[in-house]
Protein backbone atom coordinates (compact mmCIF):
# COMPACT_ATOMS: atom_id res chain seq x y z
CA UNK A 1 0.00 0.00 0.00
CA UNK A 2 1.27 3.60 -1.02
CA UNK A 3 2.25 5.92 2.23
CA UNK A 4 -0.81 8.29 1.09
CA UNK A 5 -2.98 5.63 0.97
CA UNK A 6 -2.98 5.07 4.71
CA UNK A 7 -6.21 5.34 6.52
CA UNK A 8 -6.42 8.10 9.32
CA UNK A 9 -9.59 9.24 11.31
CA UNK A 10 -9.98 13.02 10.28
CA UNK A 11 -13.53 14.17 12.23
CA UNK A 12 -15.51 12.47 15.27
CA UNK A 13 -18.68 14.32 16.23
CA UNK A 14 -21.09 13.96 19.36
CA UNK A 15 -24.76 15.46 19.73
CA UNK A 16 -26.52 15.11 23.17
CA UNK A 17 -30.16 16.24 23.85
CA UNK A 18 -30.81 16.65 27.41
CA UNK A 19 -33.68 17.38 27.90
CA UNK A 20 -36.28 14.68 28.96
CA UNK A 21 -39.64 16.38 27.82
CA UNK A 22 -41.30 14.85 25.16
CA UNK A 23 -41.57 18.37 23.04
CA UNK A 24 -37.87 18.24 23.14
CA UNK A 25 -37.18 14.65 21.83
CA UNK A 26 -35.27 13.90 18.70
CA UNK A 27 -35.33 10.66 17.79
CA UNK A 28 -32.03 8.32 17.08
CA UNK A 29 -31.64 9.10 13.67
CA UNK A 30 -31.72 12.60 13.42
CA UNK A 31 -29.27 12.79 16.43
CA UNK A 32 -27.11 10.51 14.62
CA UNK A 33 -27.36 12.87 11.31
CA UNK A 34 -26.21 15.81 13.42
CA UNK A 35 -23.15 13.47 14.87
CA UNK A 36 -21.58 13.08 11.40
CA UNK A 37 -22.09 16.39 10.38
CA UNK A 38 -20.28 17.44 13.34
CA UNK A 39 -17.89 15.05 12.73
CA UNK A 40 -17.56 16.73 8.93
CA UNK A 41 -17.30 20.17 10.08
CA UNK A 42 -15.01 19.02 12.80
CA UNK A 43 -12.75 17.47 10.05
CA UNK A 44 -12.60 21.05 8.31
CA UNK A 45 -15.96 22.95 8.55
CA UNK A 46 -15.22 24.51 5.20
CA UNK A 47 -15.12 21.07 3.31
CA UNK A 48 -17.97 19.70 5.23
CA UNK A 49 -20.30 19.38 2.28
CA UNK A 50 -17.61 17.66 0.10
CA UNK A 51 -16.80 15.38 2.60
CA UNK A 52 -20.16 14.36 3.04
CA UNK A 53 -20.43 13.76 -0.28
CA UNK A 54 -17.89 11.90 -0.77
CA UNK A 55 -18.55 9.58 2.14
CA UNK A 56 -19.05 5.86 0.34
CA UNK A 57 -19.33 3.36 3.38
CA UNK A 58 -21.79 3.88 6.12
CA UNK A 59 -21.84 1.39 9.07
CA UNK A 60 -24.49 2.24 11.63
CA UNK A 61 -23.95 0.44 15.26
CA UNK A 62 -27.35 -0.84 16.54
CA UNK A 63 -29.71 1.29 18.26
CA UNK A 64 -30.99 -0.18 21.36
CA UNK A 65 -33.99 2.67 21.23
CA UNK A 66 -36.09 1.87 17.91
CA UNK A 67 -36.51 -0.62 15.90
CA UNK A 68 -36.01 0.52 12.26
CA UNK A 69 -36.13 -0.95 8.90
CA UNK A 70 -32.93 -0.54 7.05
CA UNK A 71 -31.05 2.75 9.51
CA UNK A 72 -27.88 2.53 7.61
CA UNK A 73 -30.23 3.29 4.67
CA UNK A 74 -32.17 6.04 6.18
CA UNK A 75 -28.45 7.35 7.40
CA UNK A 76 -27.53 7.34 3.63
CA UNK A 77 -31.19 9.33 2.51
CA UNK A 78 -31.08 12.08 5.17
CA UNK A 79 -26.99 12.60 4.49
CA UNK A 80 -28.36 12.49 0.64
CA UNK A 81 -25.41 10.19 -0.58
CA UNK A 82 -25.69 7.01 -2.22
CA UNK A 83 -22.53 4.98 -0.78
CA UNK A 84 -21.23 1.58 -2.08
CA UNK A 85 -21.29 0.06 1.03
CA UNK A 86 -23.57 0.17 4.11
CA UNK A 87 -23.52 -2.03 7.27
CA UNK A 88 -25.56 -2.69 10.40
CA UNK A 89 -23.77 -4.15 13.34
CA UNK A 90 -25.66 -6.23 15.82
CA UNK A 91 -26.34 -5.14 19.44
CA UNK A 92 -22.92 -5.50 21.14
CA UNK A 93 -21.15 -2.92 23.09
CA UNK A 94 -17.70 -3.52 21.10
CA UNK A 95 -19.56 -2.87 17.84
CA UNK A 96 -18.25 0.78 17.30
CA UNK A 97 -14.36 0.15 17.69
CA UNK A 98 -15.02 -3.13 15.55
CA UNK A 99 -16.88 -1.00 12.40
CA UNK A 100 -13.71 1.64 12.94
CA UNK A 101 -11.24 -1.17 12.79
CA UNK A 102 -13.69 -2.63 9.66
CA UNK A 103 -13.71 0.71 7.98
CA UNK A 104 -9.67 1.47 7.97
CA UNK A 105 -9.01 -2.24 7.24
CA UNK A 106 -11.62 -1.44 3.63
CA UNK A 107 -9.24 1.77 3.25
CA UNK A 108 -6.17 0.16 3.60
CA UNK A 109 -7.52 -2.45 0.87
CA UNK A 110 -8.61 0.46 -1.27
CA UNK A 111 -12.45 -0.63 -1.38
CA UNK A 112 -13.42 2.63 -0.30
CA UNK A 113 -11.86 6.01 0.66
CA UNK A 114 -14.26 7.79 2.65
CA UNK A 115 -16.03 5.64 5.69
CA UNK A 116 -18.36 7.13 8.07
CA UNK A 117 -19.22 4.65 11.61
CA UNK A 118 -22.20 6.27 13.65
CA UNK A 119 -24.23 5.31 16.02
CA UNK A 120 -27.04 6.84 18.93
CA UNK A 121 -29.38 6.11 20.97
CA UNK A 122 -32.25 7.90 22.41
CA UNK A 123 -33.94 6.31 25.27
CA UNK A 124 -34.16 9.23 27.94
CA UNK A 125 -36.59 10.56 25.37
CA UNK A 126 -38.51 7.03 24.76
CA UNK A 127 -38.56 6.87 28.58
CA UNK A 128 -40.18 10.02 28.81
CA UNK A 129 -42.97 9.56 26.16
CA UNK A 130 -43.90 5.94 28.55
CA UNK A 131 -44.33 7.95 31.21
CA UNK A 132 -46.43 10.75 30.03
CA UNK A 133 -48.36 7.70 28.26
CA UNK A 134 -47.80 9.17 24.79
CA UNK A 135 -45.78 5.75 23.63
CA UNK A 136 -45.33 5.06 21.22
CA UNK A 137 -43.64 8.61 19.78
CA UNK A 138 -44.09 9.77 16.46
CA UNK A 139 -40.78 8.89 15.02
CA UNK A 140 -39.68 6.95 11.90
CA UNK A 141 -42.24 4.05 11.17
CA UNK A 142 -41.01 0.80 12.76
CA UNK A 143 -39.78 -2.18 11.95
CA UNK A 144 -41.55 -3.77 14.71
CA UNK A 145 -42.63 -2.85 18.07
CA UNK A 146 -40.17 -4.84 20.19
CA UNK A 147 -38.20 -2.10 21.83
CA UNK A 148 -34.61 -3.99 23.52
CA UNK A 149 -34.24 -4.09 27.11
CA UNK A 150 -30.50 -5.45 28.38
CA UNK A 151 -32.05 -7.63 30.62
CA UNK A 152 -34.82 -9.00 29.51
CA UNK A 153 -34.73 -12.60 30.97
CA UNK A 154 -37.86 -13.61 28.53
CA UNK A 155 -34.78 -13.77 25.96
CA UNK A 156 -33.17 -16.82 28.05
CA UNK A 157 -33.42 -20.42 26.75
CA UNK A 158 -32.42 -23.43 27.84
CA UNK A 159 -30.63 -23.66 31.25
CA UNK A 160 -30.46 -20.12 31.53
CA UNK A 161 -34.41 -19.69 31.56
CA UNK A 162 -34.92 -23.06 33.56
CA UNK A 163 -32.68 -20.85 36.53
CA UNK A 164 -33.57 -17.17 35.26
CA UNK A 165 -30.11 -15.97 34.83
CA UNK A 166 -27.94 -15.00 31.91
CA UNK A 167 -28.27 -11.51 31.66
CA UNK A 168 -26.01 -8.67 32.37
CA UNK A 169 -26.80 -7.92 35.65
CA UNK A 170 -26.06 -11.94 36.34
CA UNK A 171 -22.74 -12.58 34.84
CA UNK A 172 -21.11 -9.74 35.53
CA UNK A 173 -21.54 -9.89 39.41
CA UNK A 174 -20.70 -13.27 39.37
CA UNK A 175 -17.36 -12.24 37.39
CA UNK A 176 -16.86 -9.53 40.26
CA UNK A 177 -17.16 -12.24 43.31
CA UNK A 178 -15.10 -14.78 41.44
CA UNK A 179 -12.34 -12.40 40.41
CA UNK A 180 -12.63 -11.42 44.54
CA UNK A 181 -11.95 -14.57 45.50
CA UNK A 182 -9.58 -15.22 43.77
CA UNK A 183 -7.23 -12.03 44.45
CA UNK A 184 -8.73 -12.87 48.56
CA UNK A 185 -10.73 -10.00 48.36
CA UNK A 186 -13.61 -10.21 51.26
CA UNK A 187 -17.03 -8.73 49.95
CA UNK A 188 -16.38 -5.61 52.05
CA UNK A 189 -13.28 -5.27 50.64
CA UNK A 190 -14.09 -5.45 47.14
CA UNK A 191 -17.24 -3.37 47.70
CA UNK A 192 -14.42 -0.18 49.19
CA UNK A 193 -12.26 -0.88 45.99
CA UNK A 194 -15.67 -0.69 43.88
CA UNK A 195 -16.86 2.16 45.18
CA UNK A 196 -13.56 3.85 44.60
CA UNK A 197 -12.94 2.97 41.30
CA UNK A 198 -16.18 4.28 40.08
CA UNK A 199 -15.79 7.62 42.48
CA UNK A 200 -12.79 8.28 40.65
CA UNK A 201 -14.64 7.49 37.49
CA UNK A 202 -17.51 9.80 38.30
CA UNK A 203 -15.28 12.60 38.83
CA UNK A 204 -13.78 12.38 35.14
CA UNK A 205 -17.11 12.29 33.59
CA UNK A 206 -18.79 14.83 36.21
CA UNK A 207 -15.85 17.58 33.56
CA UNK A 208 -16.90 15.82 29.83
CA UNK A 209 -19.57 18.22 28.37
CA UNK A 210 -21.37 14.88 26.65
CA UNK A 211 -21.46 13.16 29.82
CA UNK A 212 -25.46 12.43 31.00
CA UNK A 213 -24.02 13.54 34.63
CA UNK A 214 -21.72 16.37 33.09
CA UNK A 215 -22.26 20.01 35.38
CA UNK A 216 -23.72 17.44 38.59
CA UNK A 217 -21.68 17.34 41.92
CA UNK A 218 -20.22 13.88 40.65
CA UNK A 219 -21.29 10.84 43.31
CA UNK A 220 -18.40 10.52 45.92
CA UNK A 221 -16.89 6.45 46.64
CA UNK A 222 -18.93 6.44 49.93
CA UNK A 223 -22.39 7.27 48.18
CA UNK A 224 -21.80 4.65 45.49
CA UNK A 225 -20.91 2.02 48.11
CA UNK A 226 -23.78 3.08 50.49
CA UNK A 227 -26.52 1.05 50.30
CA UNK A 228 -29.95 2.88 50.41
CA UNK A 229 -33.28 3.66 49.19
CA UNK A 230 -32.33 5.34 46.02
CA UNK A 231 -28.97 3.16 45.67
CA UNK A 232 -30.83 -0.07 46.36
CA UNK A 233 -28.92 -3.46 45.50
CA UNK A 234 -29.54 -4.91 42.00
CA UNK A 235 -27.22 -8.20 41.82
CA UNK A 236 -24.89 -8.84 45.21
CA UNK A 237 -22.28 -7.24 44.87
CA UNK A 238 -23.39 -4.12 43.07
CA UNK A 239 -25.50 -1.54 43.85
CA UNK A 240 -27.48 0.44 41.34
CA UNK A 241 -24.60 2.61 41.23
CA UNK A 242 -22.41 0.41 39.44
CA UNK A 243 -24.69 -0.61 37.02
CA UNK A 244 -25.09 0.68 33.19
CA UNK A 245 -27.29 4.11 33.17
CA UNK A 246 -29.13 3.75 29.44
CA UNK A 247 -31.64 6.44 29.78
CA UNK A 248 -29.61 9.00 27.47
CA UNK A 249 -29.46 10.47 24.40
CA UNK A 250 -26.51 10.52 22.75
CA UNK A 251 -25.07 9.80 19.38
CA UNK A 252 -21.60 9.86 18.12
CA UNK A 253 -19.47 9.46 14.50
CA UNK A 254 -16.48 9.05 13.37
CA UNK A 255 -15.17 9.77 9.73
CA UNK A 256 -12.10 7.76 8.36
CA UNK A 257 -10.18 8.62 4.79
CA UNK A 258 -7.02 8.06 3.47
CA UNK A 259 -4.05 10.45 3.89
CA UNK A 260 -4.07 11.52 0.40
CA UNK A 261 -8.04 12.30 0.10
CA UNK A 262 -7.30 14.08 3.31
CA UNK A 263 -4.65 16.30 1.58
CA UNK A 264 -7.02 16.83 -1.52
CA UNK A 265 -9.84 18.04 0.50
CA UNK A 266 -7.47 20.79 2.26
CA UNK A 267 -8.14 18.45 5.98
CA UNK A 268 -5.15 19.99 8.13
CA UNK A 269 -2.32 17.78 9.08
CA UNK A 270 -3.04 18.40 13.20
CA UNK A 271 -6.79 16.61 12.50
CA UNK A 272 -4.99 13.55 11.48
CA UNK A 273 -5.19 10.71 13.62
CA UNK A 274 -4.31 7.23 13.16
CA UNK A 275 -5.70 3.71 13.77
CA UNK A 276 -2.58 1.19 14.13
CA UNK A 277 -4.17 -2.05 14.43
CA UNK A 278 -7.48 -3.72 15.93
CA UNK A 279 -8.14 -6.86 17.55
CA UNK A 280 -12.01 -8.74 18.44
CA UNK A 281 -12.58 -11.79 20.08
CA UNK A 282 -15.93 -13.65 20.94
CA UNK A 283 -16.23 -15.93 24.03
CA UNK A 284 -19.17 -18.71 24.58
CA UNK A 285 -22.37 -16.91 24.55
CA UNK A 286 -23.59 -19.22 27.27
CA UNK A 287 -21.16 -18.18 30.15
CA UNK A 288 -21.43 -21.31 31.84
CA UNK A 289 -19.58 -22.67 28.82
CA UNK A 290 -16.18 -21.32 30.24
CA UNK A 291 -12.83 -22.45 32.00
CA UNK A 292 -13.48 -19.89 34.90
CA UNK A 293 -15.02 -16.53 35.76
CA UNK A 294 -12.40 -14.39 37.33
CA UNK A 295 -10.56 -13.83 33.99
CA UNK A 296 -11.94 -13.23 30.59
CA UNK A 297 -10.25 -14.90 27.35
CA UNK A 298 -11.79 -12.43 25.33
CA UNK A 299 -10.72 -9.61 26.78
CA UNK A 300 -7.08 -10.62 27.35
CA UNK A 301 -7.35 -12.10 23.47
CA UNK A 302 -8.61 -8.92 22.39
CA UNK A 303 -5.84 -6.87 24.18
CA UNK A 304 -3.15 -9.11 22.38
CA UNK A 305 -4.43 -9.34 18.97
CA UNK A 306 -4.53 -5.37 19.31
CA UNK A 307 -1.06 -5.02 20.44
CA UNK A 308 0.42 -7.48 18.13
CA UNK A 309 -1.12 -5.81 14.91
CA UNK A 310 -0.38 -2.31 16.19
CA UNK A 311 3.07 -3.24 16.51
CA UNK A 312 2.16 -1.87 19.93
CA UNK A 313 2.84 -2.88 23.49
CA UNK A 314 1.17 -2.03 26.95
CA UNK A 315 4.37 0.43 27.82
CA UNK A 316 3.60 2.21 24.50
CA UNK A 317 -0.01 3.12 25.58
CA UNK A 318 -0.39 6.43 27.09
CA UNK A 319 -3.81 6.74 27.24
CA UNK A 320 -6.08 3.46 27.84
CA UNK A 321 -10.40 3.80 27.98
CA UNK A 322 -11.93 0.14 29.29
CA UNK A 323 -15.16 -0.34 28.62
CA UNK A 324 -17.06 -0.22 32.11
CA UNK A 325 -20.62 -1.49 32.37
CA UNK A 326 -19.62 -2.97 35.55
CA UNK A 327 -16.61 -2.32 37.55
CA UNK A 328 -15.57 -6.01 37.14
CA UNK A 329 -14.95 -5.05 33.20
CA UNK A 330 -11.90 -2.38 33.76
CA UNK A 331 -10.43 -4.90 36.59
CA UNK A 332 -10.59 -7.52 34.17
CA UNK A 333 -8.59 -5.78 31.41
CA UNK A 334 -6.10 -4.19 34.13
CA UNK A 335 -5.91 -7.54 35.69
CA UNK A 336 -4.53 -9.19 32.62
CA UNK A 337 -2.57 -6.37 31.83
CA UNK A 338 -0.53 -6.18 35.14
CA UNK A 339 -1.39 -2.58 36.10
CA UNK A 340 -3.29 -1.14 39.30
CA UNK A 341 -6.53 -0.51 38.84
CA UNK A 342 -7.03 1.38 42.10
CA UNK A 343 -3.47 3.17 40.97
CA UNK A 344 -3.12 2.93 37.62
CA UNK A 345 0.00 4.49 35.81
CA UNK A 346 -1.78 5.49 32.60
CA UNK A 347 -5.76 6.65 32.37
CA UNK A 348 -8.07 4.08 32.43
CA UNK A 349 -11.03 5.97 31.30
CA UNK A 350 -11.36 8.93 29.46
CA UNK A 351 -15.13 9.15 29.66
CA UNK A 352 -15.86 7.98 33.41
CA UNK A 353 -17.46 4.58 32.34
CA UNK A 354 -21.32 3.66 31.29
CA UNK A 355 -23.16 4.57 34.78
CA UNK A 356 -21.83 8.23 35.19
CA UNK A 357 -21.36 8.85 31.58
CA UNK A 358 -23.96 7.42 30.33
CA UNK A 359 -24.45 4.12 28.93
CA UNK A 360 -25.19 5.41 24.86
CA UNK A 361 -26.61 1.36 24.01
CA UNK A 362 -24.06 -0.19 21.94
CA UNK A 363 -22.53 2.57 21.15
CA UNK A 364 -20.59 3.94 24.16
CA UNK A 365 -17.16 3.57 23.21
CA UNK A 366 -17.57 6.18 20.04
CA UNK A 367 -17.49 8.66 22.25
CA UNK A 368 -14.66 7.14 24.04
CA UNK A 369 -12.83 6.94 20.00
CA UNK A 370 -13.86 11.06 19.94
CA UNK A 371 -12.74 11.76 23.17
CA UNK A 372 -9.46 9.83 22.84
CA UNK A 373 -8.82 11.63 18.80
CA UNK A 374 -9.32 15.23 20.80
CA UNK A 375 -6.49 13.94 23.35
CA UNK A 376 -3.91 12.44 20.48
CA UNK A 377 -4.50 15.71 18.96
CA UNK A 378 -3.30 17.81 22.00
CA UNK A 379 -0.61 16.06 21.40
CA UNK A 380 0.04 15.64 17.73
CA UNK A 381 2.67 18.14 17.67
CA UNK A 382 5.40 16.12 20.06
CA UNK A 383 8.46 14.35 18.11
CA UNK A 384 7.53 10.74 19.80
CA UNK A 385 4.48 9.13 18.59
CA UNK A 386 1.58 9.50 21.54
CA UNK A 387 -0.90 5.94 21.25
CA UNK A 388 -4.33 5.70 22.88
CA UNK A 389 -6.20 2.01 23.35
CA UNK A 390 -9.95 1.87 23.34
CA UNK A 391 -11.14 -1.53 24.29
CA UNK A 392 -14.76 -2.14 23.87
CA UNK A 393 -17.38 -4.69 25.36
CA UNK A 394 -20.06 -6.43 24.09
CA UNK A 395 -22.52 -9.64 26.01
CA UNK A 396 -21.45 -10.61 29.12
CA UNK A 397 -18.02 -10.67 28.56
CA UNK A 398 -18.92 -12.22 25.06
CA UNK A 399 -17.90 -9.97 22.11
CA UNK A 400 -14.63 -7.57 22.66
CA UNK A 401 -13.17 -4.88 20.40
CA UNK A 402 -9.64 -3.31 20.63
CA UNK A 403 -8.23 -0.44 18.67
CA UNK A 404 -5.32 1.35 18.82
CA UNK A 405 -4.68 5.02 17.72
CA UNK A 406 -1.53 7.23 17.42
CA UNK A 407 -0.20 11.07 16.29
CA UNK A 408 1.97 9.07 13.82
CA UNK A 409 1.37 6.51 11.49
CA UNK A 410 2.72 2.78 11.65
CA UNK A 411 6.68 2.44 11.83
CA UNK A 412 8.09 2.41 8.30
CA UNK A 413 4.97 3.45 6.59
CA UNK A 414 3.99 -0.14 7.46
CA UNK A 415 0.13 -0.91 5.98
CA UNK A 416 -2.72 -1.62 8.26
CA UNK A 417 -3.29 -4.79 8.77
CA UNK A 418 -5.50 -6.04 5.72
CA UNK A 419 -6.90 -8.75 7.81
CA UNK A 420 -9.41 -9.08 10.36
CA UNK A 421 -7.51 -10.08 13.61
CA UNK A 422 -10.42 -12.07 15.16
CA UNK A 423 -10.39 -15.18 17.26
CA UNK A 424 -13.32 -17.70 18.28
CA UNK A 425 -12.58 -18.86 21.48
CA UNK A 426 -13.10 -22.78 21.85
CA UNK A 427 -15.72 -23.78 24.41
CA UNK A 428 -14.17 -25.04 28.03
CA UNK A 429 -12.86 -28.85 28.07
CA UNK A 430 -14.49 -29.43 31.24
CA UNK A 431 -15.42 -33.18 31.38
CA UNK A 432 -18.34 -33.17 30.55
CA UNK A 433 -18.84 -29.02 31.09
CA UNK A 434 -22.49 -29.23 32.78
CA UNK A 435 -24.51 -31.06 34.54
CA UNK A 436 -28.01 -30.44 33.66
CA UNK A 437 -29.26 -32.84 36.43
CA UNK A 438 -27.89 -32.17 39.77
CA UNK A 439 -27.42 -34.92 42.40
CA UNK A 440 -24.95 -34.81 45.43
CA UNK A 441 -21.93 -32.69 47.48
CA UNK A 442 -21.22 -29.96 45.08
CA UNK A 443 -18.33 -26.84 45.72
CA UNK A 444 -19.50 -23.01 44.72
CA UNK A 445 -17.63 -21.64 41.97
CA UNK A 446 -19.36 -17.90 41.98
CA UNK A 447 -22.98 -16.70 42.78
CA UNK A 448 -24.98 -13.98 42.88
CA UNK A 449 -28.13 -12.87 44.62
CA UNK A 450 -30.79 -10.70 43.05
CA UNK A 451 -32.97 -8.08 44.81
CA UNK A 452 -36.21 -7.03 44.83
CA UNK A 453 -37.21 -3.04 44.55
CA UNK A 454 -37.52 -3.38 48.38
CA UNK A 455 -34.40 -3.68 49.00
CA UNK A 456 -34.54 -7.63 49.68
CA UNK A 457 -32.56 -10.47 48.76
CA UNK A 458 -35.11 -13.01 46.11
CA UNK A 459 -32.98 -15.24 44.13
CA UNK A 460 -29.54 -16.79 44.63
CA UNK A 461 -27.96 -17.90 41.30
CA UNK A 462 -24.77 -20.22 42.09
CA UNK A 463 -22.54 -21.94 39.86
CA UNK A 464 -20.92 -24.98 41.74
CA UNK A 465 -18.79 -28.03 40.73
CA UNK A 466 -19.99 -31.45 41.76
CA UNK A 467 -17.48 -33.34 44.02
CA UNK A 468 -17.81 -36.58 42.76
CA UNK A 469 -16.91 -35.99 39.20
CA UNK A 470 -16.21 -32.35 38.62
CA UNK A 471 -19.10 -31.47 36.23
CA UNK A 472 -20.27 -28.33 36.19
CA UNK A 473 -23.81 -26.96 37.66
CA UNK A 474 -25.84 -23.79 37.35
CA UNK A 475 -28.62 -23.61 40.18
CA UNK A 476 -30.60 -21.45 42.25
CA UNK A 477 -30.99 -21.39 46.06
CA UNK A 478 -33.19 -24.14 48.15
CA UNK A 479 -34.06 -22.10 51.36
CA UNK A 480 -34.15 -19.18 52.96
CA UNK A 481 -30.94 -19.89 55.26
CA UNK A 482 -28.58 -20.44 51.99
CA UNK A 483 -29.84 -17.10 50.38
CA UNK A 484 -29.42 -15.07 53.40
CA UNK A 485 -26.04 -16.96 53.40
CA UNK A 486 -25.13 -15.89 49.59
CA UNK A 487 -26.19 -12.13 50.64
CA UNK A 488 -24.15 -11.69 53.42
CA UNK A 489 -20.80 -9.10 53.50
CA UNK A 490 -18.90 -10.91 56.10
CA UNK A 491 -19.48 -14.80 55.03
CA UNK A 492 -17.61 -16.04 52.17
CA UNK A 493 -19.69 -18.62 49.78
CA UNK A 494 -17.05 -19.83 47.61
CA UNK A 495 -15.02 -22.68 48.38
CA UNK A 496 -17.59 -24.01 50.13
CA UNK A 497 -19.05 -27.02 50.26
CA UNK A 498 -22.99 -27.89 50.15
CA UNK A 499 -25.84 -30.10 48.56
CA UNK A 500 -27.06 -29.53 44.59
CA UNK A 501 -30.69 -31.38 43.84
CA UNK A 502 -33.08 -31.60 40.91
CA UNK A 503 -36.60 -29.22 41.75
CA UNK A 504 -39.45 -31.47 42.50
CA UNK A 505 -41.65 -28.64 41.26
CA UNK A 506 -39.82 -26.71 38.43
CA UNK A 507 -38.64 -28.95 35.59
CA UNK A 508 -35.00 -28.04 34.25
CA UNK A 509 -34.08 -26.41 37.56
CA UNK A 510 -31.58 -27.28 40.11
CA UNK A 511 -31.54 -26.03 43.50
CA UNK A 512 -28.49 -25.49 46.26
CA UNK A 513 -28.16 -25.30 49.80
CA UNK A 514 -25.69 -25.13 52.26
CA UNK A 515 -26.60 -28.16 55.07
CA UNK A 516 -25.32 -27.99 58.43
CA UNK A 517 -23.13 -30.60 57.91
CA UNK A 518 -21.31 -29.39 54.77
CA UNK A 519 -19.06 -26.97 56.55
CA UNK A 520 -15.84 -27.51 54.90
CA UNK A 521 -13.96 -25.53 52.09
CA UNK A 522 -12.40 -26.64 49.16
Amino acid sequence: MAPHKVPIIIGVGEVKNPSRRTEDAIEPLHLMLQAIREAASDACDSSAPAIISSIDSVKVVASSTWPYNDLPGLVCEGLGIKPSHTAYSELAGSASVQLIDDTARMIANEKIEVGVVVGGEAMASLKAFVKDGTYPPPWTAPENSQVYYANDTDTLTGIGRAHRVGVPMHVYPMYENALRWQRGQSPLENLEESSSLYGRFAEIASKHPMAWSSGKSPKTAKEIGNITENNRMICFPYPLLMNAFNDVNLAGACILTTTECAVRMGISRDKWIFPLGGGRAEDSKDFWDRPDFYTSRAIASALDLCFHSSELSKDDIDLFDFYSCFPIVPKLACHHLGISSDKPPKPITLLGGLNSFGGAGANYSMHAVAEMVRRLRKLSGAHKPSNGLILANGGVLTTESAISLSTHGRRGNDRYPTRDNYELLPASQLPPSISMHAEGQAIVETYTVEYDRENRPRLGHIVCRLKSNGHRVIANHGDITTLEQLSSWTEEPIGRIGFARQSLTTTGQNLFVFRKDDTCRL
